[in-house]
């Protein structure tokens, strides 16, 4: 489902922010990705999305090398991964439903579909009482979970999410962490990015360790 084999990331100014990365994670796996800060945990996120391209090496997701893929094909690249970022980037001037309506509408979905779907993503995460509401009107647990909502609308086989729980309470932390459980034993294939340890072992799933742009570890729970 993701692959990347011996992909490299170099900025510009010359920072290597991945060297020589290679793992392979299977269709409907759920895996965390866990590191220091900086180690490139969010840029291992940012190229899968191609939000930014590698330097190097290869990354095929979905069947597809995304090498290959030109520029104008990137949007329907990711109608097909929901992305999740631990500072939400909600549009506080709209409603909860229109934010996670917002990818359907771009999209191109009627207006009855949308409707449809929107609804359906809020019920899963437990916000349908507030699609009216402004999300600053929401705690930081609800913001992230519509965010979470805005990120399935689109039923995407793939899920990535770049430190969901960074900002949370521990009780909170791991009712995040159970939705992206419930979506991933539904068939999703979930790749998470965080530093809670503690979490992540609680969790009991595959984990790849960055370390300054190595991937130096590959654990599997032990069962």
């Amino acid at each position: 489902m993701i692959t990347f084999n011996q992909v490299s990331k170099r900025y510009p100014e010359g920072h290597q922010a991945l060297n020589q990365v290679s793992f392979n994670i299977k269709r409907g796996e759920m895996v965390f990705l866990t590191g220091h800060s900086g180690a490139g945990k969010t840029t291992l996120l940012r190229l899968i999305a191609l939000i930014e391209r590698n330097t190097s090496g290869q990354i095929v997701v979905n069947g597809q090398n995304l090498s290959r893929l030109s520029t104008e094909y990137i949007p329907y690249l990711r109608r097909r991964i929901g992305m999740t970022f631990q500072e939400h980037r909600l549009l506080f001037d709209r409603t909860v439903f229109d934010n996670v309506a917002l990818p359907l509408v771009i999209a191109g979905y009627r207006h009855q579909e949308i409707r449809r779907r929107v609804r359906a993503a809020l019920d899963k995460v437990g916000l349908l009482n507030k699609e009216k509401s402004y999300p600053i009107t929401l705690s930081g647990g609800q913001q992230q979970r519509v965010g979470i909502a805005r990120a399935v609308v689109n039923k995407p086989p793939i899920l990535l999410a770049d430190e969901p729980t960074g900002n949370l309470d521990p009780n909170l932390a791991k009712e995040i962490m159970n939705l992206f459980l419930q979506f991933n034993q539904v068939g999703v294939t979930v790749l998470i990015a965080s530093h809670a340890l503690g979490l992540i072992k609680s969790m009991g799933h595959r984990t790849l360790i960055l370390q300054q742009g190595n991937l130096i570890g590959d654990t599997y729970p032990r069962r």
